[in-house]
């Protein structure tokens, strides 16, 4: 590990704390997947919740309408949180929201702990997924308004990290209480997220609050307290002040812009609110098309509808990979970049699903060495989604927005993937199971078709702003297009002077910047001190030389 890097890491440690916990949020959402995929496999489950499918070897199965409802009913309730999570984050605060979250997806928790039928479980199910929707929108603006800019990628990608973590625990509890024949065998792994919810507010009682939604808020204060938190410094300290006096100016700016209502997400203006509101809802509707959940939902049923042996330990393994892969993703979000990322994703996740439904096409199931092929393309897959839009579609969501529609553009992008969730996982058991659609393999062209949309959106819509701070990202935004943002990105990173652009400002508020009319000014290039304070703080695209802010 480099110097400067060691040196960036002990000058920021309490943000990168404070950002990386918040990620534990997406266990809860990894974990509550992974244990539905296994639950509906449970020989135990299945004799409760199913019907007798046959007399002669006393087999279980649910029928379809059953394990769509049970599965996907969940993502109906966290598309309803997501929504939620603006007032929840705007009026209670990103701290509290996040604590409520807590509560809520508790109560639906123990709703499914104590259900011995189907009705008091699909109850507990959406009641639970209210507090992962509102998880799923709180918790990457948290990251992305504490973290620093250098490494704000690599933290909000811990998120998307986070819930494969949750998944591959899930898989090896279920594969832990899957024999036990009663009603233990799904109340344990359920019952254990009682504890992750538990870590999760507690640690949120501790932590200080976003500094950019206290200034939005009016709590300077307060806000200068959270600041010195998370910059480990004092009140007091030159650079807590000036980063506050910058963000205060920042918002200042930004509410020139009109009011926050929903409208205002929806308009298009200089600030392009629509096009930045459509690739966030897009972004995460794809997210959930590249058919990630169709292996984490069902794909111990759809292992062992193969005739591969042993499925559960098969999921076990492909979590394994899920894990493992997002770590690369997590160490190149900052380096390649959002955008690089994506269409390098999109692309690997198309060839491999186009050759897992070749290959069990002509070669069939039942073949042991195209179950076998089948299983290593499945596992490169997930690499390629674990290392790219797993984590890069939560990055890009989180810090795309301005800060006066952010938390209603994030509800907005997390409520789509939610929808999407609940309609594939809906769709799904139609899609495949014997008595129905019957694809099989065949399901992973309808994947393979949605990963060249992927490719296409990732190529055409996505603005590149790795190493950016949240106010450079708008300036960005503002001035250039998905296709050209890379030049104008290494432009920003670097201090030049970008552009005339005096109408962002008002100079009445600032009247020594009337003699200056470039708001990309360097500081380099102005010849008086008190000036260029005036200039770096009002605008909203300048560049320290050697700082890391917030």
């Amino acid at each position: 590990m480099s110097n400067g890097l060691m040196k960036k890491l002990r000058e920021n440690p309490m943000a990168i704390v404070v950002s990386a916990f918040a990620a534990f949020g997406g266990f809860l959402y990894g974990y509550d997947t992974g244990t539905i995929s296994g639950i509906i496999d449970m020989p135990f489950f299945l004799e409760k919740y199913g019907y007798l499918q046959n007399n002669a070897t006393a087999t279980y199965a649910l029928q379809s309408s059953d394990k769509s409802l049970i599965v996907s009913i969940l993502s109906a309730g966290t598309f309803v949180g997501a929504l939620l999570g603006y007032p929840s984050s705007d009026f209670l605060g990103r701290r509290w929201g996040l604590i409520l979250a807590c509560l809520i997806f508790s109560i639906g928790v123990a709703f499914q702990v104590a259900a011995t039928a189907t009705p008091l479980f699909v109850v507990g199910r959406v009641v639970a997924g209210l507090g992962v929707g509102i998880i799923s929108c709180i918790v990457p603006m948290y990251q992305s308004e504490c973290a620093p800019k250098w490494i704000r990628g690599a933290i909000v990608s811990g998120y998307q990290w986070f819930i494969t973590i949750g998944l591959l625990i899930a898989a090896i509890a279920n594969n832990g209480t899957k024999d036990i024949m009663s009603y233990n065998c799904y109340r344990i792994p359920l019952g254990i997220q009682f504890i992750w919810a538990a870590i999760l507010a507690g640690g949120m009682f501790i932590l200080p609050e976003s500094p950019r939604y206290l200034i939005l808020k009016g709590h300077v204060e307060q806000a200068t307290k959270s600041q010195a938190r998370l910059a480990s410094k004092s009140v007091d300290h030159p650079d807590v002040i000036k980063d506050v006096e910058e963000l205060v100016a920042n918002t200042e700016l930004m509410k020139q812009y009109g009011s926050t209502s929903y409208l205002d997400c929806f308009k298009m203006g200089p600030q392009k609110n629509l096009i930045r509101t459509l690739v966030g809802i897009f972004l995460q509707a794809w997210q959930q098309l590249t058919g990630i959940n169709f292996i984490f939902y069902y794909g111990t049923s759809f292992f062992h509808s193969s005739g591969i042996s042993q499925p559960f330990l098969i999921t076990i393994a492909t979590n394994v990979v899920n894990v493992g892969m997002t770590i690369p993703g997590i160490l190149l979000m900052d380096k390649l970049g959002r955008r690089k990322i994506l269409i390098i994703g999109a692309a690997g996740m198309l060839v491999c699903e186009y050759l897992i439904a070749i290959i069990g096409t002509i070669v069939g199931q039942s073949n042991e060495a195209a179950q076998k092929t089948l299983i290593a393309f499945v596992c490169i897959y997930i690499a390629f989604f674990a290392a790219t839009w797993g984590p890069a579609a939560w990055v890009v969501t989180g810090e795309i927005y301005p800060i006066s529609i952010r938390a209603k553009c994030m509800s907005f992008s997390s409520a789509s993937n939610w929808l999407f969730n609940f309609a594939l996982g809906y769709a799904t058991p139609y899609m495949v199971d014997e008595d129905k659609g019957n694809m099989g393999s065949k399901v992973f062209f309808v994947w393979g078709s949605t990963c060249l949309g992927c490719l296409l959106f990732a190529i055409f819509c996505i603005w590149e702003t790795k190493g950016l701070s949240l106010e450079q990202v708008n300036y960005l935004v503002r001035n250039s297009s998905p296709i050209r943002s890379a030049k104008l990105n290494r432009q920003l990173r670097s201090g030049e002077v970008i552009e005339k652009e005096t109408n962002f400002v008002q100079l009445g508020q600032f009247p020594e910047m009337s003699s200056h009319t470039a708001v990309g000014i360097s500081p380099k290039v102005t010849d008086n001190k008190h000036t260029d304070d005036k200039i770096k703080r009002a605008s909203l695209d300048a560049v320290p030389d050697d700082t890391d802010r917030v």
